[in-house]
């Protein structure tokens, strides 16, 4: 039991907020010594993982490309975009950010998510579709649409991050099947992403398409 000791040092590190790779090198020196490694095996095994797994830092390489887009206007011309479909119903005000939002993720465009967009931007503008159609939205109907402006982003940003090549979860998934054997590349698992971004989309379109007949069927047609 005493060689899972790293386990026990990774759970004291992330409660007590101690810098992440500080704790799990040393998670992972304290496990090779009470396992009986000596020190030249253990820093042997470490820069092997380190190098097989090199590929999941290059994301880092895109950080100065999104900054230089988003310093020249990038976000404030996705806002204008979704701000000039003013007479779309709800529901299509949340279909088209969802496809807005998966473009972003196969971009690797950051949108800030929740706070910053969804509940600023994207949900006032669904609750407006609604009052301007329908002249009233009780309580309940307003909890819904923010409800389903909160799902178009967790739809969005879930199976659009994939859609990158080169993002965190699409290189984490590219080393970790090479380890086990598999050779794929990080091309191919994004275009195996796909089918199942495009899955998520219609679902999603339909769910708000099916809300809005609902709104109608509730407050008339107008």
């Amino acid at each position: 039991m005493i060689k899972l000791i790293g386990v026990l040092i990774v759970v004291i590190g992330f409660i007590f907020k101690i810098e992440t790779l500080f704790t799990v090198l040393v998670a992972g020196i304290a496990t090779g010594i009470v396992a009986g490694l000596d020190i030249n095996q253990i820093l042997t095994i470490l820069g092997e993982s380190f190098v097989a797994n090199r590929a999941v830092s290059l994301f880092i390489l895109t950080l100065p490309v999104i900054g230089i887009l988003e310093r020249y206007g990038l976000r404030q011309r996705a806002v204008y975009l979704i701000e000039s479909l003013g007479k779309l119903t709800a529901g299509g005000v949340l279909s088209i950010y969802m496809l807005i939002r998966q473009i972003a993720g196969a971009l690797s465009i950051r949108m800030s998510g929740h706070p910053q967009f969804v509940r600023p931007l994207v949900n006032p503008m669904a609750q407006a579709a609604v009052i301007s159609k329908h002249k009233k939205v009780e309580e309940e109907d307003q909890e819904a649409i923010k409800a389903l402006s909160a799902a178009s982003e967790n739809y969005g940003n879930f199976f659009g991050q994939n859609l990158f090549a080169g993002s965190s979860g699409v290189l984490l998934i590219a080393s970790t099947l090479s380890e086990q054997g598999y050779k794929v590349s990080e091309l191919e698992i994004a275009k195996a992403s796909i089918i199942m971004a495009i899955v998520a989309f219609l679902v999603s379109a339909i769910q708000n398409y099916l809300f809005d007949k609902k709104l109608n069927r509730k407050y008339g047609q107008k």
